[in-house]
């Protein structure tokens, strides 16, 4: 994992945020590299979800919703965890730490950290959610939160949208957005963050169908992170089971990547009956139902929901595709990212700066650039600059050398086999272009 943070700042994958005032806790900044992944990754998620399908629309809810939202959703009574300090080292547990020994508030209870027994305070609850103020008066009549979910924007907005978009049942919303959770532990560099990204889209479906629906989107999106190219052997399902669900879920699974540090859910499946729907309803005095068109019966509609984290999945594709492996008695370190998703996709570069190379290169850069992500480098030796790309996760080199000045073709290097191919500059293009489609 240390190999792989290292990558990530030394190619502007991600950084620490504020780094030069020493950091903010778990809160980090994407650079270029990692701007145009995470833009890819979430670019990839929208065409499949919503633009290729008829039955499920987009929109964007704001991040400052009405207080009352979270209290019809639960989140202000029941969105907490049991937090713990240590009287001596002052630092602060999960109380379901399993690092742990012994049971918080007792005598026999031992500090993880700094190893003190009869340091750790009794659980008490402690709620997520970031608190701020709307308005020049801070006071609880003005208190409002930052959303710890893109989720109830899409329930809030069901009738909206399904008016708007003259949709019938079964269809879904679907939200890419920021959402804020106040963590106690968070870690493992952006895998636990307090500030990050969703994508998440809520399926609309009558009462009676709801299992039906829950099986079909539990293989679709496991389709779907294979087809990312992510190793079968390392994704698996986690069914909840009943200590584990949501006070909302009738039924819920767990997406897991095994990361180095372990088995960890990145995506979920969740059947969240016509809790929301029906708390909205309960809470505003709207009604928020559906009038099946055909029968004339009224009901409120079922949801099941998917919601993967655009930062989690982020780390899932790094953790995947970084690989080290010895080429001519030195070590190479490989992104082996899908080329739908790496954030350059060709590297251009002069063999050398002379003999017309560079203006030749500079000219298939801009005709390429028209086309996609393209890097122009004409810093070192080639091998140097070969390397830059492969940590970088560029899918493919061209080098233009003293052959191509005389018959106008270029050298083409696959980053993964290192198979080099003469390629003429008229039909370059059309031969990265087939090998880059998604």
């Amino acid at each position: 994992m240390e190999k792989l943070v290292s990558l990530a700042k030394r190619r502007g994958f991600v950084f620490q945020s504020s780094e030069i005032y020493g950091g903010l806790g778990s809160v980090w900044d994407y650079g270029p590299l990692g701007v145009e992944l995470k833009r890819n990754l979430i670019e990839r998620w929208w065409r499949s979800v919503v633009q290729e399908r008829e039955d499920i629309e987009g929109m964007e809810s704001a991040i400052l919703m009405h207080p009352k939202v979270w209290e019809a959703s639960g989140h202000v009574a029941s969105f907490t965890d049991p937090l713990v300090d240590c009287r001596q080292c002052k630092k602060r547990f999960r109380a379901d730490d399993e690092r742990i020994k012994g049971k918080p508030g007792e005598e026999s209870a031992q500090c993880p950290v700094c190893g003190s027994k009869g340091t750790l305070t009794d659980p008490r609850m402690f709620n997520l959610m970031f608190k701020t103020f709307m308005g020049p008066v801070e006071d609880a009549a003005a208190q409002v939160f930052l959303r710890p979910e893109t989720a109830q924007g899409s329930y809030v907005n069901f009738l909206n949208v399904m008016q708007a978009s003259r949709q019938k049942i079964p269809f879904g919303i679907a939200q890419v957005g920021k959402a804020f959770r106040n963590e106690i532990t968070p870690g493992n560099f952006i895998f636990r963050t307090r500030e990050f990204e969703q994508m998440e889209m809520q399926y609309f479906v009558k009462p009676g169908e709801d299992e039906e629906w829950f099986e079909y989107w539990h293989e679709e999106r496991m389709r779907w992170h294979y087809d990312l190219g992510i190793n079968p052997d390392k994704l698996r399902y986690h069914p909840h089971g009943p200590d584990e669900l949501a006070h909302y879920a009738k039924r819920a699974e767990d997406i897991q990547y095994q990361f180095p540090f372990g088995w960890q859910e990145y995506e979920g499946i969740h059947n969240r009956t016509d809790f929301d729907l029906s708390r909205h309803q309960e809470y505003s005095g709207k009604k928020l139902q559906y009038v099946d068109p055909a029968t004339k019966d009224r009901f409120t509609p079922y949801v099941v929901e998917t919601a993967l984290g655009v930062g989690r999945l982020f780390l899932v594709v790094m953790a995947d595709a970084y690989r080290e492996e010895e080429v001519e008695g030195t070590t190479r370190v490989v992104l082996g990212l899908h080329p739908s998703i790496a954030p350059v996709k060709v590297g251009i570069f002069p063999l050398v700066k002379k003999d017309g190379m560079p203006e030749l290169a500079r000219n298939i850069y801009r005709e390429l650039q028209k086309l996609f992500a393209v890097f122009y480098d004409d810093g070192g030796s080639i091998g140097r600059r070969y390397r830059r790309q492969d940590e970088a996760g560029t899918p493919f080199g061209v080098t233009v050398d003293g052959q191509s000045m005389t018959d106008s073709t270029v050298t083409v290097r696959d980053r993964d086999t290192l198979k080099q191919e003469r390629v003429s500059v008229d039909q370059l293009a059309t031969y990265l272009t087939e090998r880059l489609q998604p």
